[in-house]
């Protein structure tokens, strides 16, 4: 199984939650991963796709990995 995972400057340093559309559908991200881009811009969130989503497209940003060298 592949888990695909995306970083802040991947989806466009977005700098307000809401619904965004991207190349591989769109993502709904909240004020609290914002806030982890924020303080840990490295920071990769693993994409999953909700089982109530509007439609094939509609991810969410899951469980995060932070970089070996984001020692703060």
């Amino acid at each position: 199984m592949t888990v695909n995972k995306v970083t802040w400057s991947q989806v466009g340093r977005v700098t307000e939650p809401g619904r965004y559309m991207f190349k591989f559908g769109w993502l709904t991200i909240t004020a609290a991963e914002l806030a982890v881009w924020e303080q840990f811009p490295q920071a990769a969130f693993t994409l999953y796709r909700p089982s109530a989503a509007e439609t094939e497209d509609d991810f969410r940003l899951g469980a995060f990995e932070l970089p070996e060298d984001s020692s703060r």
